[in-house]
Parts: structure tokens; sequence; C-alpha cells
């Protein structure tokens, strides 16, 4: 993927966002190891800001800021600090949209529909993260609540917290499926490898083949159309999209609490 060459006050707010996330050290590894020279600068936004700089203009395009962004926001860097994580993906996503980028939860960029404003999509992020926060909301769910995924309708945001459901019960079991396989491996049958309960009473089996029913009635309500169909044929208003990042949030909350099974080494 070739990126374009970002303008100036772009850099410096990405600096200045990412700076808190690198020490000194950090700095000097991450850009020894893209081999990114050195343009000296006293504060750390000012060292990233010139280093960035020099190499975009020797490069005359964007991709090693690519690269670095990548290093700085993979997620390895930030075990046990996963709202952190989220925070500055939302702060560098915000300037990135601009230029029609996007840092993932996963640390990679990728491609969206470029942003001529935000102030639409900041009064939506913002409105939806209040109500949200009303609702209480997992965490996990609030970090999709970004003005780059609210700037045609919430498509996106709904799109990105389901997908997130399964990747958590991927990280909770090491399964690499997906869908209605995924939840059916993961909590069903005689030997699941995540229970909500110790399974020991009929209510507490029944209510362990529900949790399992619901998870597929959401992946495949959700999940499967809103990951093949066209955008415009999969219109979502901000009631769906409440109603739908609570039942994300619902289900974040049960498989953080499910434990492991013997059948789950």
């Amino acid at each position: 993927m070739s990126i374009p060459s970002f303008k100036r006050t772009h850099l410096e707010t990405i600096s200045r966002s990412v700076v808190a996330a690198v020490s000194h050290r950090d700095l000097t590894s991450i850009l020894s190891d893209l081999r990114i020279a050195e343009q000296g600068g006293t504060p750390r936004w000012e060292r990233i800001l010139l280093a960035l700089a020099a190499r975009q203009e020797q490069d005359r395009c964007g991709n090693n800021v690519g690269a670095f962004l990548q290093a700085t926001l993979d997620p390895a860097r930030f075990a046990g600090r996963a709202e952190e994580h989220a925070e500055l993906r939302s702060k560098i996503n915000e300037v990135l949209a601009f230029s029609g980028l996007h840092v993932s939860a996963a640390g990679k960029l990728h491609t969206v529909e470029k942003a001529s404003t935000l102030t639409e999509a900041q009064q939506r992020a913002s409105h939806l993260r209040q109500e949200l926060l009303v609702r209480k909301v997992h965490p996990d769910v609030l970090a999709f609540c970004r003005a780059e995924l609210l700037q045609d309708n919430y498509f996106h945001a709904v799109l990105e917290a389901t997908k997130s459901v399964a990747e958590k019960i991927r990280q909770r079991t090491g399964l690499g499926m997906d869908g209605a396989e995924l939840a059916e491996k993961a909590f069903g049958g005689a030997q699941p490898l995540l229970a909500l309960t110790a399974l020991q009473t009929a209510t507490q089996q029944g209510e362990q083949r529900g949790f399992v029913n619901l998870l597929k009635g959401f992946f495949g309500t959700f999940r499967n159309p809103t990951a093949h169909a066209p955008k415009i044929s999969w219109p979502i208003d901000e009631a769906d999209a409440l109603d739908l990042l609570t039942l994300a949030s619902y289900l974040h909350r049960r498989v953080d609490a499910a434990h492991r099974t013997p059948w789950n080494p």
C-alpha cells in the first residue's frame, strides 16, 4: 500500500499524540528497527517529528510514517493496557481520517473513506459514547465509538464491535474459526472450552446452551451481513447502534467472566 505524504501539521499532531506511548529508549529501538535516521530534537515529540519528516521527504511518500505508527501501536506493546491502546488509536485515527487511513485494533493500517470534516462525526461519536456510558457498557465496546467509524453512519462501529466479540473468544480459547462454528466449539457440546457456570444442574446447562444460541444469532444476524453486504444496503441508525453495541457489551462481559474448563488447557 502506497501512502501519500502527510502534511507537516498532521505529522506534528501524530508525533504529539504518540509521545506518551514511547520512552526515549523505545523510540531509539523503533527508529533503528525501521532504519529511520535520527535528526535530533529534545522533547520526544520533536524527535519523532524531525525523524519522520526527514524520512518522508527522502521517500516522497508516507510509507515509513505508516510503518512507524504500526510499530508504535503494536498491541503487544500495550499488554495489560488495552484501554490506553484504544484511546491512543482513537487520537491517531482522527488525524489519519483526513488521509483516508485507519489503524485497526490489531495495530495495522487500512484504507478508509477519506474525511473532509470530522465535525459531524465527532458529534455522533460524542453522543453515542455518552449514551453508552449511561448504559455502563463494556470498555471494549466504547473503543468503537470513534469519529472515523461514524463519518457516514453507525455501520463500521457496529461491524467492529461484533468482530471484537469473536476475537475475544479466539484469544481465550486459541481457536481459529469464526461465527457459529466458533460459538459452538468454545461454549457448546459436552466438553466446552469455556463455561458460564459449573454446568452441574439442568438450569446451568440450559443457560450455557442459550448463550451458545445467542452468540450464533448475534454472529449470524449482524456479523455475517455487515461483513459481506454493501454498506448502503445495511442502514443502521443511532437507536439500532445503541442496542447492538449494548448486546455486544453483554457478550463481552459473559465471555470475560466465563471460566476455562478442563478441556481448555
